[in-house]
């Protein structure tokens, strides 16, 4: 996203943060979610909606710059892949486990197998030797999938959620889970005591659109800043 289309995604993102908890409003709160989760995504998950973040990341990409490890940036140091594959992770957890207490996309078909990945967390506790793993063996085509089947699971629960359920803190039994399957440990505690102060609402608000919404632009900032690396000859920080 350029700037003028980023600005144009913050106006709408306050307008559903102003209005998410406001019954009477639910109708224009599920279209604005399914706006901005769309726009964070490919026509292919959502359908034409103008922007779609994920085809301006996807535009001149190659697969070595998905795979790209470590690279050059102040803020991270994680892969393209990478950050496609927490985006996808995050929403899966957030929206099948804690907002409606179901079962997770990435069980619902082999996705671990099909990804050629043994990780199940959200990836902030990965060491540089599990990123070292996970970027040399991740199948890019299925994480692209995967990452469409959650997305599709999403606008599903939003569309079906009524404005009371939306309204709902987060249960405890369901934080309670992420670390009975083994999603959360001990490293990452700090999310589940992040996750655990939200309602339904606040996981619409951040992870679902705010939290892919930066990890896609700083993704978008990474290919860029790695073509032009690439250009000058760079082929590693190493």
């Amino acid at each position: 996203m350029n700037m003028e289309q980023r600005n144009a995604w913050n106006v709408k993102h306050r307008a559903l943060n102003a209005s998410i908890l406001k019954p009477a409003e639910h109708d224009k709160v599920v279209e604005l979610l399914l706006d901005l989760h769309g726009s964070l995504y490919s026509s292919e998950m959502a359908g034409d909606l103008g922007v779609h973040s994920e085809e301006i990341l996807m535009e001149n990409m190659t697969e070595e710059l998905l795979r790209w490890y470590p690279v050059p940036c102040s803020d991270t140091s994680n892969s393209i892949a990478w950050h496609l594959w927490h985006m996808a992770r995050v929403e899966d957890i957030t929206m099948n486990i804690l907002a409606v207490g179901g079962k997770e996309v990435l069980y619902s078909d082999n996705w671990l197998e099909k990804m050629n990945i043994r990780f199940a967390t959200p990836g902030n506790e990965m060491n540089e030797a599990d990123m070292e793993e996970f970027n040399s063996y991740i199948n890019i085509e299925s994480l692209l999938a995967y990452r469409i089947a959650v997305g599709r699971q999403t606008r599903e629960i939003v569309n079906s959620l009524k404005p009371s359920e939306v309204k709902e803190k987060v249960q405890a039994s369901r934080i309670l889970r992420l670390f009975d399957e083994k999603i959360l440990n001990e490293d990452t505690k700090w999310l589940a005591d992040y996750w655990s102060k939200k309602k339904v609402a606040g996981l619409f608000l951040m992870p679902t659109t705010r939290h892919n919404f930066l990890h896609m632009n700083k993704s978008i900032r990474i290919k860029d800043k790695l073509i032009k690396m690439k250009k000058k000859g760079v082929t590693s920080i190493r």
